[in-house]
């Protein structure tokens, strides 16, 4: 009944900044409690940052500071800013929501970030 769809990913060079976005579609919206998590090559997914339905945010040691996760709950939609990225930032990024007792997942976005 949910379904995840990412965007805003791309090619940056270092010290550049990408804003990604998961509409979500099915569902309430406002239930969701949501996570961006990366998978680099060669790596295991990890978990970036995470938003409760009702805001609660934490981030991962490796980006605090640079990325802001956030959602709009009108819209049906997460964000993840990334600012000041990194090369060690390249991977595929997905976002998740849990609802009624499930993972939900999208399908991916590429974020490359050159030197």
């Amino acid at each position: 009944q949910v379904q995840l769809v990412e965007s805003g990913g791309g090619l940056v060079q270092a010290g550049g900044s990408l804003r990604l976005s998961c509409a979500a579609s099915g569902g309430t919206f406002s239930f969701y409690d949501m996570d961006w998590h990366r998978q680099a090559p060669g790596k295991q997914r990890e978990l970036v940052a995470t938003i409760t339905r009702r805001g609660s945010t934490d981030y991962a040691d490796s980006v605090k500071g640079r990325f802001a996760i956030s959602r709009d709950n009108f819209a049906s939609t997460m964000y993840l800013q990334m600012n000041s990225l990194k090369p060690e930032d390249t991977a595929v990024y997905y976002c998740k929501a849990y609802l009624l007792g499930r993972d939900y997942w999208g399908q991916g976005t590429q974020v490359t970030v050159s030197s």
